[in-house]
């Protein structure tokens, strides 16, 4: 069972990546060219669809470190206004320039104050999985509007 608190979390993202996210315009039968946006992308290091919609979809957690060559993300501890006495800390490493599900990982840490200290506590397995498929999902929304746009 996801906590509370991760649940929130998890909406939060949801919201935020839905009211970033543009949809891809249908072209009937039309294929793209392979090469318009390659699931390829070195100029930045890692994957450039990967990279934008991590930053996006955590866009509401305050960044400590962006290594775009590194294909690094970390985050400040983030304490959602509605769930006080709990607060979370996310990762994200971008591990290839290909746009594939296993060139992403996040990790993300969980803190809950007790007598006034912050003492570490697991993350649900499901919250980080499903911080990684919107980020997947997001990535694979950014590549086919790329795709459209050249069109």
């Amino acid at each position: 069972m996801i906590s509370r608190f991760s649940s929130r979390l998890i909406l939060s993202v949801a919201a935020v990546a839905t009211l970033a996210g543009v949809s891809a315009c249908s072209h009937g039968n039309k294929r793209p060219k392979a090469d318009l946006a390659a699931s390829k992308v070195t100029t930045i290091g890692v994957n450039a669809y990967l990279w934008r919609a991590s930053l996006e979809t955590l866009s509401f957690m305050p960044l400590v470190q962006t290594d775009s060559n590194g294909g690094v993300i970390v985050t400040d501890w983030y304490a959602n206004p509605n769930a006080a006495g709990e607060r979370m800390k996310v990762t994200v490493t971008i591990l290839d320039q290909d746009l594939r599900a296993d060139a992403l990982r996040v990790a993300a840490s969980r803190q809950v104050s007790q007598n006034g200290q912050w003492v570490e506590v697991p993350v649900q397995a499901a919250t980080v999985q499903k911080l990684e498929e919107v980020i997947l999902t997001k990535a694979r929304d950014l590549r086919r509007t790329a795709i459209g746009e050249k069109d």
